[in-house]
């Protein structure tokens, strides 16, 4: 058994989203020696059955006869009913479905994804979580974003025994279902039957569940992350997600923006531009941060936090702020790191033999 610190991931065969493909296409992955590191399935009309696998570039047919009607209609009758964000899931499990529609609203592709509850990861963050900050992670689609926060979840709730509450628009981090999956362990999980209200489920979390920590997954509207400012100013802890690789994503998206302060165009007098050597029109953060922290995924076991105030106000000045890096590692020995104070260095340990996951966390100019 490895230690508690290092990445546990469920290698068992996702059998329950296999039965929902057509034999000749279920039976191939049945026998496949990367079975265990199956990311998705894609169906589509007039084009070879496809399957994804974690660490592998190409995807691989899995067979020669082309996707029919006759097979997505079998796997969409197996799903059931789709939603209005076109995404679907299988009840006590965390995969997904999604479906792409001709003009005419028919099915013509399906993605079946495949979702697995990982522990380790909140060893790279637990330092950030435990200060009870609002942190936003931010990363490409598939980095791995929810299944992070997915255990957030469940630390917050289980271990450090917070009243957690998940809004959860596509079922995605708690799974398909009205029971929730036992990957969020006791935190609770409020649904959301439309996708664009999403923000007014956020602020009823607040108002009628008196949680401590609000989890919100894929932000990308202005009214949700209007709704986001307000929870954060009622003392409530924020952990959220967007899509967007660096911090600079989020201060040139001006839907998003507010999230890390906003940017406003400021005209100075002559005699401060020349103070500061700049031109007479600079842009400057005009609010402190809904989310004090970011988190960059950049890789599985690769991250860069922020801390966000200084690192948008070094931007903003075309300067490259101090960044802290988060590498995942298995070591034997843990020399003197950096812990999780920023600007501080600290040792963590003797040099005694560990056998176990850690965490290298270092400072560096983006």
């Amino acid at each position: 058994m490895r230690n508690n610190n290092a990445l546990q991931i469920s290698r068992s065969l996702p059998t329950v989203t296999l039965q929902l493909l057509p034999e000749d296409i279920r039976e191939p992955l049945v026998n496949h020696p990367q079975r265990a590191s199956l990311v998705e399935v894609v169906l589509d009309l007039g084009r070879q059955p496809e399957a994804r696998f974690e660490g592998i570039p190409a995807g691989e047919y899995l067979r020669k006869q082309e996707v029919t009607t006759a097979d997505l209609e079998a796997a969409v009758a197996a799903v059931g009913e789709f939603g209005a964000d076109n995404r679907a899931g299988v009840p006590g499990t965390l995969h997904r479905i999604s479906a792409i529609r001709n003009r005419r609203g028919i099915i013509i592709g399906l993605t079946c994804r495949v979702g697995r509850a990982v522990s380790g990861h909140i060893a790279m963050l637990k330092d950030l979580v435990e200060s009870g900050h609002s942190v936003l992670l931010l990363g490409r689609p598939g980095v791995g974003k929810t299944t992070v926060i997915r255990e957030i979840c469940r630390t917050l709730a289980d271990e450090y025994r917070k009243r957690v509450v998940i809004v959860d628009t596509s079922n995605e981090i708690g799974g398909d279902g009205d029971v929730p999956h036992p990957a969020i362990g006791g935190a609770r999980r409020m649904q959301v039957a439309d996708a664009t209200q999403q923000h007014g489920v956020m602020i009823e979390a607040v108002e009628n569940h008196m949680p401590q920590v609000v989890v919100v997954d894929e932000i990308g509207t202005e009214a949700e992350a209007l709704a986001c400012r307000t929870i954060a100013e009622r003392g409530v802890q924020l952990i959220g997600t967007a899509h967007g690789c660096l911090l600079e994503n989020l201060i040139k998206n001006p839907t998003l923006a507010d999230l890390v302060g906003g940017v406003a165009a400021v005209t100075l007098g002559d005699e401060e531009a020349r103070t500061r050597g700049t031109q007479k029109t600079i842009l400057e953060r005009k609010a402190p941060p809904t989310f004090p922290i970011v988190v960059e995924i950049r890789a599985r076991n690769f991250y860069v936090a922020h801390w966000v105030e200084d690192s948008v106000d070094q931007l903003l000045l075309g300067r490259m702020p101090v960044v802290q890096v988060r590498r995942a590692c298995v070591a034997r020995y843990l020399p003197g790191w950096l812990n999780g104070e920023w600007g501080r260095e600290v040792p963590t340990g003797g040099g005694g033999p560990v056998q176990a996951s850690c965490v290298r966390r270092d400072l560096v100019h983006s």
